[in-house]
């Protein structure tokens, strides 16, 4: 079987970056040719030089009716390719298109520009939809100035479930939690943080305070009481590995608690708070305080680290 990657989009929505990346990793390179099917032509250029050195033979088709087996299989017995790499063109519908027999489709990849999606989405709807729905992956680029990234991710999760979907901005790939996927319900009445999803309220904490301000958690936690903090404040929270056994961090905000004279460093506890965020000298700022609502001292979890590694 002859694989081929197929790169859709519509124009402009990063396909040419894609595929320039890709062509460029140590990981994609290989001794035979690679057939290159440039289905329409954007902004970004695929440079001589790229080309050679990938052993790339970059083909354009401008017509959708020459998309057909018969073609392809002259490209194929002409160039003979290792792998055929196709930019197909986001206008012609996917449900349409026809490869060879033996032409069978390694991975799809959807690239699209999230400041036009919505309008995409809304007008042609069931041309997005053929892009989407066998994809493996769905790039949402050129995120900058895009608010609510969640209702983009339900829209493609509505059409294909299984498909990982990646946010980019201009600084790189965005490591957003949605909050579909958090491993808690944020509409309880009290959060119950077990295990990993300590780790995960703490840090998408860091990144999304406007979520958990008001709301009431409730977690296992070692004590920490540094020296500089007030007396009527401690620290609770649990050790994490980050990378190996050596790389340990301790992953805590501060709380109110005005009964900190009972509590010794290294006490495990139960602790049951409400989320503020207030004005704390050791944040240089505002930031996550809790409030304690109760706390009882308790036995160490069986498991005391949460393993990021």
């Amino acid at each position: 079987m002859k694989p081929v990657y197929m790169i859709n989009g519509f124009l402009e929505s990063g396909k040419s970056e894609f595929i320039n990346y890709t062509l460029s990793q140590p990981y994609f390179q290989s001794k035979g040719p690679t057939l290159l099917l440039l289905c329409e032509e954007g902004d970004v250029e695929f440079e001589e030089t790229l080309l050679k050195k990938t052993n790339t033979i970059l083909i354009p088709i401008e017509k959708e009716e020459d998309f057909n087996p018969a073609f392809l299989l002259e490209l194929e017995s002409k160039f003979k390719p290792e792998r055929i790499i196709v930019e197909y063109n986001g206008m012609w519908n996917f449900k349409n298109m026809k490869l060879p027999w033996h032409w069978s489709i390694e991975q799809q990849i959807t690239t699209i520009d999230a400041s036009t999606f919505t309008t995409y989405f809304s007008n042609m709807r069931s041309l997005v939809a053929e892009m989407i729905k066998k994809s493996e992956m769905i790039i949402f680029n050129r995120c900058d100035d895009v608010k609510d990234l969640s209702n983009l991710k339900r829209n493609v999760k509505a059409i294909n479930q299984k498909a990982e979907i990646i946010f980019e901005d201009s600084n790189g790939e965005i490591n957003a939690i949605m909050e579909e996927d958090l491993p808690y319900d944020l509409k309880k009445d009290i959060i119950e943080l077990d295990g990993m999803a300590y780790g995960v309220w703490y840090l998408d904490m860091l990144e999304n305070l406007h979520r958990y301000v008001g709301k009431t958690v409730r977690f296992k936690a070692l004590v920490a009481k540094p020296s500089k903090i007030p007396a009527s404040y401690f620290v609770p929270g649990r050790m994490a590995m980050t990378c190996c056994a050596d790389d340990m961090v301790y992953l805590g905000f501060v709380c109110k608690y005005e009964k900190t004279e009972d509590l010794k460093e290294k006490d495990w506890v139960e602790l049951t708070a409400q989320i503020q965020e207030e004005y704390f000298a050791d944040y240089n700022g505002n930031g996550p305080v809790l409030h304690a609502v109760s706390l009882v001292k308790t036995k160490e979890p069986k498991e005391k680290i949460i393993n990021f590694a």
